[in-house]
């Protein structure tokens, strides 16, 4: 949890919210590759890359 604060302070004073949105992206990514791994649509998701 301390490192999401940390991450928001920087982004809060540093003026960078425009990562914001590519930190969820890979986030996302991160979430899809890790819970889809031993599936059936593995297959499918390592295509896309």
């Amino acid at each position: 949890m301390e490192f999401i604060k940390e991450l928001w302070q920087f982004l809060k004073v540093r003026k960078k919210f425009w990562m914001l949105p590519l930190i969820i992206i890979l986030l996302f990514f991160t979430l899809i590759i890790v819970f889809t791994a031993g599936t059936a649509i593995a297959p499918f998701i390592y295509s896309i890359f």
